[in-house]
């Protein structure tokens, strides 16, 4: 299961550039495609129709454009939506500050028509990323459960919310009628010394009391990080970087190749743990050990 923006930036220009979706549907797993994509739902969804996809999503301070997204992803055979929770503002990524980061001219968010929510109008940011700037000028910064409540009437689809690292507020979700809860730090690229994943996610699990599903992403880079995440009670995992490293070495194939590499070491450590089947998996697998680490 695979989650990443902007994913064309991995392949040079004259090369195909949009191939995860067909790799998900070759070794059977999904796709969470991000709002900023560089190729659009309906690219995607003809690339790998009968693959599993889901849409990420963020709440745009233009409502109608929000819609307009969850329709689109209705009407492409999306399977869900995933609302992104934690990013009212982009958090500072001082390489992008740097960088003075933009999307090359070749590229834009296709899933947008104007150019100023494709990223791609060519303005200046001056000293900025440009992408912090996008996200503080188009995205709803003031987004709380009230927009939950809003989306979880716009649309009949299974509704997820990303970013979630709090009990409280997975409980919260719960009540609102969510479907499920992915705990995620945004990769770290949010909040300086936020948690790991793998260390909120038993009292996420805890909170929700089996009501809804809990997914993970965050750090999963060897499929014994996916076995100790269904250990400690995630029903899945979803893989970023991993996959772009793929894609940037060798296309599709390269992607593939990843998605393979971690199915089969999680086979394997499933077998070497005793698990003959998924359902076998449990805490009992789990050693843990106090870290003397400061964490907000």
């Amino acid at each position: 299961m695979i989650i990443t923006a902007l994913g064309r930036m991995t392949r040079k220009p004259w090369q195909r550039m949009w191939q995860r979706s067909p790799a998900c549907q070759a070794v059977g797993t999904g796709m969470m495609l991000s709002s900023w994509a560089t190729s659009s739902m309906e690219e995607v969804a003809a690339a790998a129709p009968a693959a599993l996809r889901w849409l990420q999503l963020y709440a745009y301070k233009e409502r109608r454009v929000t819609a307009a997204l969850v329709r689109r992803a209705e009407s492409a055979g999306f399977r869900g939506i995933f609302l992104t929770v934690d990013t009212p503002y982009l958090g500072r990524r001082r390489a992008d500050v740097r960088n003075r980061f933009q999307l090359p001219p070749h590229l834009s968010l296709k899933n947008f028509s104007s150019s100023d929510l494709a990223f791609s109008s060519g303005k200046d940011f001056g000293e900025d990323s440009g992408l912090a700037v996008y996200v503080a000028e188009a995205i709803d910064a003031t987004v709380s459960w009230e927009d939950v409540k809003w989306l979880r009437a716009l649309t009949s689809l299974p509704i997820v919310l990303k970013g979630i690292l709090r009990a409280d507020d997975a409980r919260e979700a719960v009540k609102l009628g969510v479907n499920g809860i992915l705990v995620s730090n945004h990769g770290a690229r949010q909040l300086d010394g936020v948690p790991a994943t793998i260390d909120v996610l038993p009292e996420i699990v805890e909170a929700v009391e089996g009501k809804v599903e809990v997914f993970l992403d965050g750090g999963v880079r060897k499929g014994t990080d996916v076995l100790k995440a269904l250990a400690l009670g995630a029903k899945a995992v979803f893989v970023g970087r991993p996959v772009l490293w793929g894609l940037a070495y060798q296309g599709e194939e390269g992607a593939k190749e990843v998605l393979q590499m971690l199915k089969e070491e999680f086979c394997l450590a499933m077998a070497l743990t005793g698990c003959r089947r998924v359902e076998e998996i449990d805490r009992t697998l789990i050693r843990r050990h106090q870290a003397l680490l400061s964490k907000i």
